[in-house]
């Protein structure tokens, strides 16, 4: 019978959850990319990033920024902390010693004081019967996991910044170019047309026309330049440096990869930090509240003292003597096993609300994969046709122009087919840009650049 009633109880402290390691909870990744979702083994996010950022000056800034990068450095400190968390964690099933000697003089009556001494070595083990101290040093290990799935993190999050601001950098740069040739083109436009007011083929409106758009275009100039030094900014402060300029390429020389894999959502588990940081909180809540579960059973803890006195009787008078004890005691929660139950519960809510933010982690990583792929081929698909509308515009330019001189046709044309076509050359710049930076954003979502160690089970 009482054989029954201990295999009763072990099963019933089995099936509450203070023995069984986490387990992931299943989650449904089908179709998590809605549409983008292909069958590769490989996938963007497993480039180094050295391969997908090709540009030698681009390189040499995501260096520096990996060295020295604040946000990136703070987070190495904290897996720094984790790590001496579990490592205590671990020492906790050790037994602890402490040496406490003491030593006293007493006299009664002013006779001759009395020494006593006793220089004892205390020891004491908690036993893990109930799997307190092992759910502890598990929680642990999950922190120190997820610290550096956090660290991995930022560095993803790093390495897409500092490439996202270099080529806005050569995007403002190449619309800075068009916007100044067409301003000298304006320029001569307006001495043209002052040309055309002398000879009587324009008249002052037409002039004053020309003349405002010329300085319009002139101020934009400047908005491009205040545009370019904020980015520059933003980018030396990524890179733990103060405000200056920096070197770089041209827009028209980057090349990304033509093939942009993102294949199965499942392998965005393996790879992505965040999603691995999300997965790692949610394990420290439910050892959380596998600990909390634990506190409602009893605690044994093991003593002990060994050492020398003597102080143990008026027979002792040579210090040589030693001593010793030993004990067990069992403490079982009575009168706060409600308060027990009650932080079982919060640690269970707690753990649902990890397991929703692990969830919904999902779901967000998708849709910015999806997000990435399809503003990268977007900008892809627009490529020929902008293509097509400047060489159109262009003739339109020319052709407005000829019948403007000859008299068939008003100035209103001409700067309305000009504008135009500046819009569309800026337009096309913005394209590319935006092809470039969905493959870096694609890159990010799919947990590109991260460290091949970083994740690994710790011993």
């Amino acid at each position: 019978m009482r054989k029954t009633i201990i295999i009763l109880a072990a099963a019933a402290m089995t099936g509450c959850g203070i023995y069984k390691p986490y387990t992931r909870p299943e989650v449904m990744t089908d179709g998590l990319y809605g549409t983008a979702e292909t069958a590769d083994s490989t996938t963007l996010g497993d480039l180094s990033w050295q391969e997908m950022f090709t540009d030698p000056q681009l390189q040499a800034l995501i260096e520096q920024a990996l060295e020295s990068n604040t946000d990136l450095q703070s987070a190495g400190w904290r897996v720094k902390e984790a790590e001496a968390t579990l490592k205590s964690a671990r020492l906790a099933y050790l037994p602890s010693f402490n040496f406490a000697p003491q030593g006293s003089l007493s006299s009664f009556d002013g006779a001759t004081p009395t020494k006593t001494y006793s220089i004892p070595v205390q020891a004491s083990w908690q036993v893990d019967i109930f799997n307190g101290l092992t759910n502890a040093k598990r929680k642990a290990k999950a922190l120190y996991l997820q610290s550096q799935e956090y660290e991995q993190a930022v560095k993803t999050q790093l390495i897409a910044s500092v490439a996202n601001l270099y080529y806005t950098l050569l995007m403002l740069d190449s619309q800075y170019d068009v916007t100044e040739e067409t301003a000298a083109k304006w320029r001569q436009s307006v001495e043209m047309m002052q040309a055309m007011k002398q000879a009587g083929l324009a008249n002052e409106a037409a002039v004053a026309q020309y003349e405002a758009n010329t300085l319009s275009i002139e101020a934009s100039l400047h908005d491009l330049a205040y545009q370019r030094t904020q980015t520059e900014n933003s980018l030396c402060s990524l890179l733990g440096e103060a405000p200056h300029t920096i070197a770089r390429g041209e827009l028209a020389d980057q090349q990304m990869p033509q093939t942009l894999a993102v294949g199965v959502p499942l392998q965005m588990l393996a790879n992505r930090p965040d999603i691995r940081q999300a997965e790692y909180s949610l394990m420290q809540s439910y050892y959380a509240t596998a600990s909390a579960r634990s506190a409602l059973y009893p605690s044994i803890t093991l003593s002990g003292t060994l050492g020398w006195t003597n102080n143990s009787g008026a027979g002792i008078v040579d210090p040589g003597k030693m001593i010793w004890n030993a004990a067990a005691s069992l403490l079982q929660p009575i009168f706060n096993a409600n308060a027990n139950r009650a932080q079982v519960k919060i640690a269970k809510a707690q753990q649902e609300e990890s397991r929703l933010a692990f969830q919904q982690a999902l779901l967000n990583a998708g849709a910015e994969v999806n997000n990435a792929l399809t503003q990268s081929q977007s900008a892809r698909a627009k490529a020929d046709l902008r293509m097509r509308q400047i060489e159109a515009l262009e003739r339109a330019v020319e052709s407005t122009e000829l019948l403007m001189q000859h008299g068939t046709t008003t100035y209103l044309e001409v700067l309305t087919a000009q504008q135009s076509l500046l819009s569309a050359q800026l337009s096309q710049i913005a394209d590319r840009f935006d092809e470039i930076q969905g493959a870096v954003n694609l890159y990010q979502a799919l947990g590109g650049g991260r460290d091949l160690t970083t994740g690994e089970e710790q011993k």
